[in-house]
């Protein structure tokens, strides 16, 4: 007979003083501390725990005593679901002053080293509709909220098209109307799912791998220009064509209408043929008169405008006079080395992915530019001291890592190299200051700039200035 689980108590007149990574707000209880999504500091609530540890728990909020005054009312319907914008419920100004205490403390707590005035946080000019690429799954499973559950009504439609649950792989929360992109996104994506169904093509079953309609990717850039991508579970030309022409003919000013078949376990396209079914294999986004050449695999920062003003805060802490040979490491599809092109003498940019190299270079010829030079490969592995002695010594590097940071050979590399200038870009302040640590030993962090990329979730973008000491 399976043990019978204690229940958990109710935790009454509980303050929430801060917010924490992935959503989550924090309440001290005597010596707890205890994790609460969605909550904002200056509530006071009654909360339920659900997971009680020795020095920490976790619970939700049943009910609230008072409301903080930071709180605002979410626009989104799926707002609390759907797992995605889990800040939305907090006023934009706290938001930017929430990222601004995230860097400080990782860089305080983790780097420990000596640090000039971090500057406030340099907020979106768009806190809705600023993303340039969304992406969503098709499935036979579509998740019901608990009020549907409770409803008594019966859902006996179940396919979905919208976002994966947190912690359910093959649940997807069907999207009405998601407000991260512009609203033409939302009437693709509503059409493509009515079209589905009015047709009964199949939507992908996620636990057996079968199914017709997979993913959609669908990009708007900054200039307007449009692509849709569309994934296919199976290789079934007559309904493939049949979902490709009615998007050809709903939406005729799509600039870059594509599919790939994919019948894989993984839901990755970035081994298979992407195919062109209308107009051209790529969309552009400008930079200051720079074009940008995006094909269905190409990185490109999510957030457009707010990607000119990071870079544009880069490029300004590098100092750039027109003389100065800068490597660019982690240069992704160049697009640092490019803008920063015409500032220096030479770039020379480093990237894993031989894709994103291929654009990086395309990028150069769309623009004349022919002062960078750009090289794949493992960067621990092609960023050497040998790579230095070939190439030079770099006067400025500029950095921007993944998530997980540098490794520490190319931390080493660096530190060999010795430029005047490091320009640390990071979308992670935890790995950056545990990077910033081991560069402490001929660097002095000089300068550092949060940048809000992803207006109502704890992500946030840093900038770095080091010089050598």
């Amino acid at each position: 007979m399976a043990r019978k689980r204690k229940e958990l108590p109710i935790l009454e007149n509980v303050e929430i003083t801060a917010v924490a990574a992935e959503g989550n707000s924090i309440a001290r209880v005597n010596d707890m501390v205890v994790f609460i999504p969605y909550g904002a500091p200056g509530d006071i609530v009654n909360v339920k725990l659900d997971r009680k540890k020795h020095s920490y728990a976790e619970g939700h909020i049943v009910s609230y005593i008072t409301k903080s005054a930071d709180r605002v009312e979410p626009v989104c319907s799926h707002f609390g679901v759907c797992g995605g914008c889990r800040w939305q419920h907090l006023s934009y100004n706290i938001q930017t002053q929430w990222k601004h205490r995230q860097v400080s403390d990782a860089l305080t707590r983790i780097a420990k080293v000596e640090l000039p005035e971090i500057a406030p946080t340099l907020p979106s000019e768009q806190i809705y509709g600023y993303r340039n690429k969304m992406e969503y799954t098709f499935s036979n499973k579509k998740w019901l909220t608990f009020e549907q559950l409770n409803s008594g009504v019966e859902f006996p439609q179940r396919d979905a098209l919208g976002f994966h649950i947190p912690g359910a792989f093959d649940k997807v929360l069907d999207i009405d109307c998601c407000h991260l992109q512009d609203n033409l996104g939302n009437e693709i994506r509503n059409f493509v799912r009515q079209f589905a169904i009015d047709n009964n093509l199949s939507f992908y079953d996620l636990r057996n791998n079968t199914g017709l309609l997979r993913t959609m990717m669908i990009r708007i850039a900054s200039t307007g220009e449009t692509m849709i991508v569309m994934s296919f579970g199976e290789d079934d030309p007559k309904s493939i064509e049949l979902v490709m022409g009615a998007l050809k003919n709903r939406f005729p000013d799509t600039t870059s209408l594509m599919y790939v078949v994919n019948t894989k376990a993984n839901d990755t396209i970035g081994d298979l043929d992407i195919k062109l079914y209308a107009g051209r294999d790529y969309i552009e986004e400008d930079m200051e008169g720079l074009k940008f050449r995006i094909g269905p695999k190409s990185f490109y920062q999510t957030n457009s405008r707010q990607a000119y003003r990071l870079y544009s805060v880069a490029r300004d802490m590098a100092q750039l006079s027109g003389d100065e040979l800068v490597y660019d490491l982690y240069t992704g599809t160049g697009t640092i080395a490019n803008f920063v092109a015409r500032n220096a003498r030479q770039v020379i940019g480093i990237e894993y992915v031989e894709d994103a190299i291929k654009d990086a270079r395309i990028n150069s010829a769309v623009n004349g530019i022919d002062n960078t030079l750009f090289y794949a490969g493992d960067m621990k592995d092609v960023l050497t001291d040998d790579f230095v002695a070939q190439h030079g010594r770099p006067d400025v590097m500029i950095v921007d890592p993944p998530r997980a940071g540098m490794h520490e050979n190319v931390v080493n590399v660096i530190l060999n190299a010795e430029p005047k200038v490091i320009v640390y870009v990071s979308c992670n302040p935890a790995t950056q200051a545990r990077d910033l640590a081991l560069l402490d030993a001929k660097y002095k962090v000089d300068a550092v700039q949060p940048v809000d990329m992803f207006p109502h979730t704890h992500h946030v973008e840093n900038v770095v200035r080091l010089v050598r000491k």
